[in-house]
């Protein structure tokens, strides 16, 4: 039985820290919405007071109290240290975020990446639910400034025993590829991240443009450089998701992150993907995802739904 108790989420970012209370409905109407600055700047001790911030104010516009909050973090959980990791929020890294804030706050708190929340989010408040409602096992990609990767099995995140499950960006594409911030070569996020392709176009053209103009560009049929940075692109997404697909077999990817604006992904790259996977069709789809610059939030209240 689902409890009728309101949900509340947290979205942890680097800039802003988005708060929300939702009904706890399969269409949940939005109870109350804030947001204030992070001010990572001034340190760890200050994110976690601006955290509780937020939560007081909550509180205090609607009424109501939380019994769990779900948060959705710029890194992981490391499952064995219970200590932040890979956070692109550096003041996090190496701290005990999830005691600290049970502790500042009195409730159990729940923590996941943003790349969780995401997939979590279209799972059960977006275009998984609305389209392929039968979903047991879905992938979410953010395909952006960086690339990563979420794992949602029976409406719950995957985590992993080491809480890197989904990471998909940090795998091997290019033996000689670019130079990634991880210490490796030719990651795909090295390769498929926006940044890279638009370094990628570049280097060939001898132009800086940005990935959506490069995009328009290929469409137009009139810059061989866009189409080349293009067909790239699918051809290695193809490559690179079909590790996913041979291991997982998903029903469902959503692709969200600026790189998943891009049409050819869900065609080109649908036929780069056949060519890869262990299988003689593709039965898992490729969706795009509806939440927006909701879904991080969503997906946060969406960790302590029953």
């Amino acid at each position: 039985m689902k409890s009728n108790k309101p949900l509340w989420g947290i979205d942890l970012g680097g800039t802003k820290i988005e708060g929300i209370i939702l009904e706890p409905r399969d269409n949940p109407k939005t109870i109350c919405r804030m947001r204030i600055p992070t001010e990572a700047e001034k340190g760890y001790e200050h994110v976690t007071a601006q955290i509780v911030k937020l939560i007081d104010m909550m509180k205090l516009a609607s009424g109501l109290a939380p019994e769990r909050l779900g948060m959705g973090t710029p890194g992981i959980l490391d499952p064995l240290t219970q200590k932040m990791k890979n956070c692109n929020s550096q003041c996090l890294n190496g701290m005990p975020l999830k005691a600290a804030m049970e502790k500042l706050l009195g409730i159990p708190v729940v923590l996941a990446n943003d790349a969780n929340c995401f997939a979590l989010a279209e799972t059960l408040y977006g275009v998984v639910k609305d389209e392929c409602p039968d979903a047991r096992v879905v992938f979410g990609v953010i395909m952006g400034t960086g690339v990563g990767g979420g794992i949602v099995i029976e409406n719950k995140v995957w985590n992993g025993k080491q809480g890197i499950a989904g990471e998909w960006g940090h795998n091997m594409l290019e033996e000689n590829g670019a130079p990634c911030y991880c210490g490796k070569n030719g990651c795909v996020e090295s390769t498929l991240s926006g940044p890279a392709l638009e370094k990628y176009y570049t280097k060939l053209s001898g132009q800086s443009k940005t990935l959506k103009e490069i995009a328009e560009l290929h469409l137009l049929g009139k810059d061989i450089h866009a189409t080349a940075t293009i067909n790239r692109m699918t051809a290695m997404f193809g490559k690179a998701i079909s590790v996913i697909v041979n291991i997982l077999d998903p029903d469902a990817i959503v692709i969200g992150g600026g790189v998943g604006n891009i049409d050819a992904l869900y065609t080109d790259g649908l036929k780069e993907l056949k060519k890869h996977i262990f299988n003689n069709r593709v039965e898992t789809i490729l969706l795009k995802p509806k939440l927006g610059d909701s879904a991080g939030v969503f997906g946060a209240a969406g960790l302590v739904a029953e």
